[in-house]
């Protein structure tokens, strides 16, 4: 297997934290909404828009559903800690599970947890209205060129600072930027499903 290039993980991200200050002063509102989910790829997007803008300036949400690890929402915060960010949980377990019986979709968790994701969505851009703020997203390029990814819901967002930015170099990221280890070192998940990785899904492991 050919492997990745090494990257200057300081130059990356000085040049994103740049791209996250321009596109806030272009858009004219006053700061970044964030789903901190308690895995890698959030917390970089959360770190690089605090070294951006300030962390006064992120608004960190933990979006957890019925199926959530207690484990997430307890990294989400450690994040939100280690930043210096602001963090407000949204419980989505109720209207979740109301929509899933409406639809007949409780069973199907690829139904569910897709429609989870967009209910992730709906929130982070309802309280981005309410504060005047871009949502932060945070998908990387390994998941846009897999196609791992739910449409209108982690694949939305008003800014995607890591999608130009491949897996294996989001890592090296973290670690650079100071993200907790132990988010660093857990098995990547959309925490859609319990036991869901996303090794399992895809059949292989990021390099």
């Amino acid at each position: 297997m050919r492997e990745l290039p090494g990257v200057d993980a300081a130059l990356l991200g000085e040049t994103l934290q740049r791209f996250l200050a321009e596109e806030l002063r272009a858009s004219g509102l006053a700061r970044y909404v964030v789903g901190l989910s308690g895995g890698v790829d959030s917390a970089v997007s959360a770190a690089l828009a605090a070294a951006a803008v300030g962390a006064e300036k992120v608004l960190a949400l933990a979006l957890p559903g019925p199926t959530s690890s207690p484990a997430s929402l307890r990294d989400a915060r450690a994040v939100a800690a280690a930043l210096g960010l602001d963090l407000e949980a949204v419980e989505l377990a109720r209207p979740a599970e109301a929509l899933a019986r409406e639809l007949g979709a409780r069973e199907d968790r690829i139904r569910f947890g897709n429609m989870m994701a967009r209910l992730r969505m709906v929130a982070l851009f309802d309280r981005a209205r309410t504060v005047g703020a871009l949502v932060l997203g945070t998908s990387n390029k390994s998941e846009i060129l897999l196609g791992y990814s739910t449409l209108f819901g982690d694949a939305a967002a008003s800014v995607q600072p890591l999608g130009d930015v491949w897996k294996t170099h989001v890592f090296a990221l973290a670690r650079r930027l100071g993200v907790p280890d132990a988010v660093v070192a857990k098995p990547p998940t959309a925490d859609l499903w319990p036991g869901q990785t996303d090794a399992g899904e895809l059949g292989f492991d990021y390099p």
